[in-house]
């Protein structure tokens, strides 16, 4: 028993030994025997005015408060969703310095998305929970599910991709693994949170039509099917108006349409406003007067929204009783979830169960992009040792601490296994090293320059060893400094940072014989592309991702990553980008979302504008076979299902695991549509020869869209097509039918 839970059940022992001799009777609110709701009902009816509205904001950088008169203990927060940070200070944002709080650190949300694996999503989410749980965090700040809307913004690599239902598919068992702990998830940025420059008032004008098909339906799947226990309000304003207390967001559409239980809690900084906090869905506000970066210096707790001038309006008879039980409910349940609730468990941390998870998402989420191989050449990819007696690895991301920066997804690891060691494990002596270009120190603020004849003499002595060398595996990419992969700022351009393009293009004019592997959590610029003969997509793996990679690399396992996102050849190309400025990133003031449902693979798809590589494109080791997909009936009801099967082959020489993927495209419409939509998808392994069939069941809900004239979601009747897939741009067979 750790030093919190035995000081929690002193104190519960205690209240309950006065109560029982007042009342002679346990009080229902601590008799976790009775339903959640009546033990909600019962300590409100105990609680006082003050004590109600204390629950709803901060009392230090990461917790809030309970009710201590009642035994009711308060709420610990960490910031997440790949790992749980490093113990902050009680009133600021420095380090405690704790030796006990390295952790796990697990890939990036869009390698999960990339794996294309929810029963990997769900081992992914039991495995943070329970280091979350050690940890004693009542709430974990994850995951992460706004759409990726640009490869600029920021905080892309904490998310799950651009559409919307692989990001469904893939945060509900993650949701459920964390809260399987007794640890609740908040799911976040709510919403519309698309980038990080100007996001504390970037007001972002979308179409009903967008919202409800692009942006929403992740955060209604982790509410209604994960049953998320809280959700984060997000920075940015949505049709003029805060996003963490906005009527329509909270009070119309997640607490009303959808259900939601839970607690809206702010993103650190987020609230603005009072009687808007008050009556717009807020629960719990964090970090106020901070923006979520500095300290409390000229501030105390009782200033926040929520605190002080929340209770002078509801003493004057501006906010309703019902308003405060309400916001004091949810709380309330929360806390009976998660701190005070007796079979939460222990928790472990860094354990080789967490460690072999982390290697799993990462190995199964690493994408194949190139492979190029011809009659008299063989791909250079997987690497056969005996053919090279030396191999060169260049670049700083082949040894670069990649969990530290990047702003609040910052991690503290317990191990830390490089790519330059994971392929010297595997590769032995043969392997030689050489920077090639220097991003300098991971700093959370404007870039460090470098010295332009530090990077000269850097891309030189790569270039130099290159020509030297059998095999060049250069490994760059973007590292979580500010301006790239990182919180509060965006990246400022599409192309590699740090001279990379130069060097990468040196060092295919010295060996032809080079892989370049992009570690990012975004597409970016490949002006090389048809240089490189060999391409890899790798994302930010976590503690365990050298083995990860070097394994992928070599063979001992075989890539079955598939991309989340959409690789536009330039930037132009993508569909926020098409319309000029105010489409991305705004004027500063208001942004429109002018490619409106177009987004990612849509716009490509419908605009046919071909993306350098495809949403769901990834290439394998092996070879995969599709037959001829049927369906069992012609015609589809408003009561019934088609079910659409085909067989899958492994025809190649080695174990592999291919994602197939279901598409809908709706033939006759009154609105425009997409070509085509992901509506199904089904990861399966096959040993070399073996055989599977695959069976998606279509029902009406998998062809309706949102008719914004009616305000309602519906479908008509007409012509439908399933496309069978590999890719949105790879389609192995299609199926007519018809929605009567």
């Amino acid at each position: 028993m750790n030093k919190k839970q035995f000081l929690m059940i002193g104190l519960l022992t205690v209240t309950c030994t006065c109560l029982k001799a007042q009342n002679d009777a346990l009080p229902v609110y601590l008799d976790e025997n009775q339903p959640i709701e009546l033990r909600i009902k019962d300590a409100l009816s105990r609680m006082t005015l003050e004590e109600k509205t204390r629950l709803s904001y901060a009392q230090g950088k990461f917790s809030s408060p309970g009710c201590p008169r009642l035994g009711i203990p308060e709420l610990w927060m960490s910031d997440g969703p790949h790992g749980v940070r490093a113990e902050v200070n009680w009133n600021d944002w420095g380090y405690a310095g704790w030796t006990s709080d390295s952790c796990t650190a697990f890939p990036a949300l869009t390698c999960l998305a990339a794996s294309w694996n929810t029963e990997l999503a769900g081992k992914y989410g039991k495995a943070i929970g329970e280091e979350a749980r050690y940890r004693e965090k009542d709430v974990l700040l994850g995951p992460g599910v706004n759409i990726y809307r640009t490869p600029l913004n920021g905080r892309n690599f904490e998310y799950m991709g651009e559409d919307p239902y692989l990001a469904a598919e893939m945060c509900v068992p993650y949701i459920q693994g964390v809260q399987s702990n007794k640890v609740a998830v908040c799911v976040k940025h709510y919403a519309l949170n698309n980038q990080e420059v100007w996001r504390g008032h970037i007001d972002v004008q979308v179409s009903d039509r967008a919202l409800r098909e692009i942006y929403l339906p992740a955060f209604q799947a982790a509410v209604q099917r994960g049953h998320a226990w809280s959700i984060m309000g997000s920075y940015n304003k949505v049709r003029g108006v805060h996003a963490t207390h906005n009527e329509l967001l909270n009070n119309k559409i997640l607490k009303g349409e959808w259900g939601f239980d839970g607690c809206v809690i702010t993103d650190w900084g987020a609230a603005h406003d009072t009687y808007q906090a008050a009556m717009y869905g807020l629960d719990i506000e964090m970090g106020s007067y901070t923006n979520g970066l500095t300290s409390e210096a000229e501030f105390g707790y009782d200033d926040y929204y929520l605190g002080k001038n929340y209770l002078k309006m509801i003493k004057e008879g501006k906010i309703p009783m019902e308003v405060v039980n309400d916001k004091a409910a949810r709380v309330l349940r929360l806390i009976f979830r998660t701190s005070m609730n007796s079979q939460k468990g222990f928790g472990s941390m860094n354990s080789e169960a967490h460690e072999q998870t982390a290697y799993e998402i990462a190995s199964e989420g690493i994408v194949l992009l190139k492979n190029q191989s011809s009659k008299k050449k063989a791909a250079l990819l997987p690497i056969v040792p005996e053919k090279y007696n030396r191999i060169l690895v260049v670049g700083d991301n082949a040894t670069r601490n990649l969990m530290l920066g990047g702003g609040s997804s910052e991690l503290k690891v317990k191990r830390f296994v490089s790519p330059l060691e994971g392929l010297k494990k595997r590769l032995g002596n043969r392997i030689e090293y050489a920077q090639g270009y220097t991003a300098g120190r991971p700093i959370y603020g404007n870039a460090e320059n470098i010295p332009q004849s530090v990077m000269d003499s850097l891309r030189n002595d790569a270039i130099e060893k290159a020509a030297k060398a059998d095999l060049v595996i250069f490994i760059g990419g973007l590292n979580k400094n500010h301006y790239q992969d990182c919180e509060g700022g965006d990246r400022l351009s599409y192309g590699l940072p740090f001279g990379q393009d130069e060097l990468i293009e040196g060092l295919v004019k010295a060996n032809p014989n080079v892989v370049a592997v992009i570690v990012s959590g975004n597409a970016v610029e490949m002006p090389w592309n048809n240089q490189v003969p060999s391409i890899v997509q790798s994302w930010y793996l976590g503690s365990i991702g050298g083995d990860a990679l070097a394994d992928v690399m070599t063979g001992k396992v075989t890539p079955s990553g598939k991309l989340p996102f959409s690789y536009p050849v330039k930037l132009e190309d993508c569909p926020a980008h098409h319309f000029g400025q105010l489409s991305y990133p705004g004027d500063s003031i208001k942004e429109e979302y002018k490619e409106d449902i177009l987004v990612g693979y849509r716009w490509y798809d419908t605009k046919k504008i071909a993306p350098l590589y495809p949403f769901g494109y990834g290439l394998s080791y092996t070879t995969f076979d599709y037959s001829k997909p049927a369906a069992t009936s012609k015609t589809l009801t408003a009561t019934d299902s088609l079910q659409i099967s085909l067989k899958v082959r492994n025809s190649g020489t080695v174990i592999g695991k291919e994602i197939v993927q279901l598409y809908i495209g709706d033939e006759e419409c009154t609105l425009l549509r997409p070509q085509k939509e992901l509506k199904k998808f089904c990861k399966v392994e096959l040993n070399p020869g073996e055989e599977k069939e695959i069976t998606f069941s279509i029902t009406p809900d998998d062809l309706k869209f949102f008719d914004d004239r009616q305000q309602k979601w519906t479908v008509e009747p007409g012509k439908f097509k399933a496309y069978i897939a590999a890719s949105s741009a790879d389609i192995r067979g299609t199926v007519q039918f018809e929605y009567k």
